[in-house]
């Protein structure tokens, strides 16, 4: 494993006031210093709103700077991509120990980033993907589904309400085709603007049972505790930064948006608090054996969003939307007819293999990982109901066998409640 060449944060030295970066008051200013090896010290501002009506006067919306975090990754050991993805740290069994059982950092700054703006955003959106985005307030967040006019899947996206706008962060291969998307049905006289602006920021996943303790060390406490998708303002070396609960790797966990000029600060400090770092081949692998769908695997147009089980992305109450009579159709009558489910596998198995049941068809699979330490195989694949009960063999292509598995992400998913306001 690469040695991580780490700073040596020394814990909040004092807290003072000072005018907020965005609208003039006064709020708290958290600052801390960090040691490298010459002993010299960099001192960094955490400022926070001190309040949540505060928290919200400012959106996030940096300039277009540039910022050295790729060459950071790679000085300590990252390895990037030609397209500045970063790929491995070459520690990616330690990686997801540390997703089970400590903290792992991931920069997942190659994902996509869209801000929906103008008066009619919350409608534009509320109509256009499967969550209730009217009954949310700012600062609050949810996870939420594209899909076609028939209920196929094109992406999950986690999205944040804020002042001025909605963030939604999405997939790397889906970003694009969301913004033409969402383009093509504003009309005219819809107070709605659409703008990328993953180039502008950064974007990173703070996850693992110990997360709570770095943003405690950070003096985050304000979030721990506070429900999925809550999210807060702060500034940190004087720069704007965004944290907030969840992320779209882990329900557990943090997110953290900022501007790019402080995007290498941010990373140092996290992996100086003993936060391991996770490349893109680690989080792949995660994400398969989490149970997460992902595009271009098991979200396309051959597969509906009950059917890849997202239902805590879903209001039933919410009246019309985009696929809302399709999926009120398959609920009413039933027509689930498959489901997306976790394989442990005994050989490695080609994704687009045919899953077979007593001898007939009942699905395919669509992702496969090797283990940890390459000692075991696991995948996932669409079943047919029948055949999709946690514990039944099935045979993958020819000969390959497989034993159902329950994975956590899908075992979070529930039904939505007929609350209206869900």
């Amino acid at each position: 494993m690469a040695t991580m060449r780490m700073a040596c944060l020394n814990h909040i030295t004092a807290t003072t006031l000072l005018p907020c970066l965005y609208n003039g008051s006064i709020l708290p200013r958290r600052s801390f210093r960090v040691r490298n090896g010459s002993s010299r010290e960099r001192k960094f501002h955490l400022r926070c709103a001190s309040s949540p009506s505060d928290s919200l006067q400012f959106d996030f919306s940096p300039p277009p700077i540039d910022h050295d975090l790729l060459d950071t990754i790679s000085d300590g050991g990252g390895k990037v991509s030609k397209d500045g993805v970063v790929e491995s740290f070459q520690n990616d069994d330690e990686a997801l120990d540390a997703f089970d059982t400590g903290v792992v950092v991931v920069d997942l700054s190659h994902f996509g980033r869209i801000r929906v703006s103008g008066d009619d955003r919350v409608h534009f959106l509320h109509n256009q993907t499967t969550a209730n985005f009217e009954c949310l307030n700012q600062g609050q967040g949810c996870d939420t589904v594209f899909v076609t006019p028939t209920a196929r899947t094109i992406d999950i996206a986690h999205a944040w309400i804020m002042k001025n706008a909605i963030m939604l962060m999405v997939s790397p291969t889906t970003c694009r085709t969301i913004i033409e998307m969402l383009n093509k049905y504003i009309f005219f006289a819809d107070k709605v603007e659409i703008s990328d602006i993953t180039k502008k920021t950064c974007l990173f996943a703070l996850a693992g049972p110990r997360s709570n303790e770095i943003l405690s060390k950070l003096n985050l406490e304000d979030l721990i505790g506070q429900p999925y998708g809550t999210h807060k303002h702060y500034s940190f070396d004087g720069m704007p930064i965004t944290v907030g609960v969840g992320s779209l790797i882990s329900d557990e966990g943090f997110t953290m948006l900022m501007s790019p000029g402080g995007a290498a600060s941010v990373w140092k400090t996290l992996l100086s608090e003993g936060a391991i770092p996770m490349g893109s081949v680690a989080l792949e692998k995660l994400r398969i054996i989490q149970g997460r769908p992902a595009p271009e695997r098991e979200l396309s147009k051959e597969y509906n969003v009950l059917e890849a089980g997202l239902w805590n992305s879903i209001s039933l109450n919410k009246g019309c939307y985009k696929g809302q009579e399709t999926i009120a159709r398959l609920i009413t009558y039933d027509g689930i007819k498959q489901r997306l489910c976790g394989l442990e596998l005994s050989a490695q198995a080609e994704p687009g293999s045919t899953i077979t049941f007593d001898g007939k068809k009942v699905g395919k699979l669509t992702s496969y990982t090797r283990g940890r330490n390459r000692s075991s195989h696991f995948g996932l694949g669409y079943i047919k109901k029948q055949a999709a009960s946690i514990g039944n063999t099935v045979t993958v292509g020819e000969d390959i066998s497989g034993i159902v598995a329950e994975v956590p992400y899908l075992s979070r998913q529930h039904p939505p409640s007929t609350n209206p306001s869900s």
